[in-house]
């Protein structure tokens, strides 16, 4: 597996709270690192593609680096953010205009120095007075100067400009890919390993990983090349009871909406849950969002490494109440893993690129009305309304996740038994693993519906 960015890596540094989140979704265009005004927001090195003037870029970034801070987690949050800091290509380094240079500013400078790579220094804040009046105490880091306005947009487009002209030699545009990217987004409530099977799978320490619950704030990004497929794994946010999430205040409440939104977003959905504790409450809630979302559903059991019984008798068990109790994802397949051992990990990239070819998957006209014969011969359809029915044809009318129209003889629904009867059957002679199906019924329209 080796991770593929788009043209050059970008990384913005600098001090917890002086606006690298803000210029971050600036550049991108996306609300995908959260901004709120508690320093130390920022703990994962988040990432995205940008693009200006037509040339295309991955902007990365990082937590804050040796300023003040509460955060519990702020140490780790240095680690990762210098380990980031090394994957660059160019550096921007953010600085408030209006505190002027102070001591961290000067221990990232250093940081940034011993590594021998372009960098920018980009001034932020400098639409105010005080900014502007200290600008000349940051000309002593020796750094090529801009000033910006993250907040308001002032110099971005300069502080662009300038990026450009800093792109290695060489660097060209990545080949268009023959197959689209597919999007994994890791789901599950706090402490169920989400981050560690991040980890796991890049093999490499991607992402921050703590007993402590909401670690993880931001949804991380991170591409990998599998198998001549290019994945993307989403490392979200622990999604808690919303009671909890409205006591625990405004950062967990975006962290759980960019949660959401990455799993709305996603080709498949990994649903992690602790092996020990079995589904809970949360769990079956967050399962539910991700088949109301049609992603595509893989269920993954963690911590599997500490049960008891491993036997073939404790695994049908043990899956069999697992089933019952999230009955209806009966069509996404469960994986027993340890993020911990990285034990069965690697079946986790394996189905969920075939749930994602399932997902996409189109079904010839002539093969489904085949089938539809089969099946109706077989089990003739039924009404809710107890009407005599006839499925005439039927048609895929979407793919991604599949939706079939099926036509019959009077107006009415199926009844909800055989809708699921019809389901099974098209996943069973159609290879519809691990994603939902839609199907909905009409009426053929008669002759004399015709307008002449």
């Amino acid at each position: 597996m080796v991770k593929q960015g788009v043209g050059p890596t970008v990384v913005l540094v600098g001090r917890p709270n002086v606006g690298k989140s803000t210029l971050f979704n600036r550049i991108t265009g996306v609300r995908r690192s959260i901004v709120a005004p508690v320093a130390g927001t920022t703990r994962d090195m988040v990432s995205a593609p940008a693009e200006w003037l037509g040339r295309h870029f991955m902007l990365a970034d990082t937590g804050g680096l040796f300023g003040a801070t509460t955060d519990p987690l702020h140490s780790m949050v240095v680690e990762q953010g210098l380990r980031g800091l090394a994957t660059a290509d160019i550096v921007v380094f953010l600085v408030d205009g209006r505190e002027g240079l102070v001591p961290g500013d000067l221990d990232i400078a250093k940081a940034i120095r011993a590594l021998n790579r372009p960098v920018i220094l980009a001034v932020n804040k400098a639409d105010d007075k005080r900014a502007r009046a200290r600008v000349h105490e940051f000309h002593q880091l020796g750094f090529d100067l801009v000033e910006v306005s993250a907040e308001h947009g002032h110099g971005v487009a300069e502080l662009l400009d300038h990026l450009l002209t800093l792109f290695p030699a060489g660097s060209t545009e990545p080949a268009a890919e023959s197959d689209p990217e597919v999007a994994i987004a890791i789901v599950g409530r706090p402490n169920v390993g989400k981050s560690s099977l991040v980890n796991q799978l890049l093999r490499e320490e991607r992402v921050m990983v703590s007993e402590m619950a909401g670690t993880t704030r931001d949804s991380v990004d991170v591409t990998l090349q599998f198998r001549k497929r290019r994945l993307r794994l989403v490392d979200t946010a622990g999604m808690r009871r919303p009671g909890k999430v409205a006591s625990a205040g405004q950062v967990e409440s975006i962290s759980v909406i960019l949660a959401k939104r990455a799993m709305a977003q996603a080709d498949v959905a990994v649903i992690m849950i602790d092996a020990a504790e079995g589904v809970t409450d949360r769990d079956a809630a967050i399962a539910g969002e991700a088949q109301e979302a049609g992603c595509g559903v893989i269920i993954v059991v963690n911590k599997w490494d500490l049960m008891a019984g491993t036997d073939q008798q404790f695994v049908k068990d043990y899956d069999d109440k697992l089933r019952f109790q999230l009955k209806w994802l009966e069509f996404a397949p469960v994986l027993h893993v340890s993020a911990l051992t990285g034990d069965r990990t690697g079946k986790v990239l394996e189905m969920a690129v075939r749930v994602a070819e399932a997902r996409a998957k189109r079904v010839p006209t002539s093969a489904l009305n085949k089938f539809v014969e089969e099946v109706t011969t077989a089990n003739p359809p039924t009404s809710k309304h107890r009407r005599s029915v006839r499925i005439m044809y039927a048609a895929q009318t979407a793919s991604a996740p599949p939706r079939f129209v099926f036509f019959t003889n009077v107006a009415t629904e199926f009844h909800f038994s055989y809708e699921r009867y019809l389901v099974n059957q098209l996943r069973e002679r159609f290879g519809f693993i691990g994603t939902p199906i839609r199907i909905s019924v009409r009426r053929r329209a008669k002759r004399s519906d015709t307008p002449r």
